[in-house]
């Protein structure tokens, strides 16, 4: 495999430690593409914000193999956390150790939420800190739950994950059980959803942020919402048993995935998208693990 994708000078990526995550090119659309089965640069920066958006790339990148030459990185443009909306803003810095997952942070009046976590290290923590308390670290299942106890610790926050993926964070302070919905905190809503993993849990807040972990989220190749069948743990067939189930009372403007892209829409367009997706689903049957088959 080759070392990189360009010349000496400029952003390039290294891309023989490229995991083919997607999220530099969720970050840095028309920068970064998918060639080969990895990232690459397909040109370099033109404008500020251009520039802005590589940064970003390379501060989320869990490997670091987004690189800049001869100056490296400009630590002033670390984004994150990086708001999305007024209340939610993705907290970058993906870690090795979570699939490359991105978490998030919801600011609440009654104490900040971290739902999954980025790679740890004390001075993040200190950065997160700074938006506010952080009363709950909200895990969604197993993959993404190497870093809550430290977060948690950290911020004096409670660590939240549901008893089928319970062995990946056992010192766990909160273990929501069965399918049944549990409030989280005002206007926070935890949703098990089996399917993804045993485990996998949905967290809804005020009827406009869904947090979905892996169970579904935005393609860009299909321009639609989708299941990662390809890459289902548990069972595509108890996913699609979780979402008949869930969508009919799923109201959310904002997919907030762990994999995948973010999407917002019209709640109504949302829903019916949803709707489309659970019929979808139960179309569906178990196949072998394939991270090939991913439609980013």
């Amino acid at each position: 495999m080759p070392k990189d994708n360009s010349s000496d000078a400029g952003w390039r990526v290294e891309t023989g430690r490229c995991t083919n995550c997607d999220v530099a090119r969720q970050v840095a659309p028309g920068l970064v593409e998918e060639i080969g089965g990895v990232s690459v640069i397909v040109r370099q920066p033109r404008t500020e914000a251009e520039e802005r958006a590589l940064h970003a790339a390379a501060y989320a990148c869990h490997t670091r193999a987004i690189v800049r030459e001869p100056d490296g990185l400009d630590p002033a443009r670390d984004p994150y956390p990086l708001p999305l909306d007024e209340d939610v803003y993705f907290c970058g810095h993906n870690s090795a150790r979570t699939a490359a997952a991105n978490s998030y942070l919801l600011r609440r009046p009654t104490g900040n939420l971290m739902i999954d976590t980025p790679r740890w290290s004390p001075a993040l923590a200190a950065r997160y800190e700074s938006f506010g308390p952080v009363s709950d670290v909200l895990l969604t299942h197993r993959d993404h739950a190497a870093h809550g106890r430290r977060y948690a610790d950290r911020f004096g926050a409670r660590l939240w994950i549901h008893e089928g993926d319970l062995d990946a964070a056992p010192t766990a302070d909160e273990v929501l059980r069965g399918t049944e919905p549990v409030e989280i905190a005002p206007g926070v809503t935890a949703r098990p959803l089996p399917g993804h993993t045993e485990g996998s849990v949905l967290y809804l807040a005020d009827d406009r942020y869904c947090f979905s972990g892996d169970s579904f989220y935005w393609s860009r190749t299909t321009g639609n919402v989708e299941v990662a069948e390809s890459v289902t743990w548990y069972s595509i067939t108890e996913l699609a048993a979780s979402l008949a189930r869930t969508v009919p009372d799923l109201h959310f403007e904002w997919l907030l995935p762990g994999h995948g892209d973010r999407k917002r829409l019209p709640a109504r367009e949302m829903s019916e998208r949803m709707r489309d997706l659970a019929a979808r689903t139960a179309e569906l049957s178990p196949r072998p693990i394939d991270f090939t088959g991913l439609r980013w």
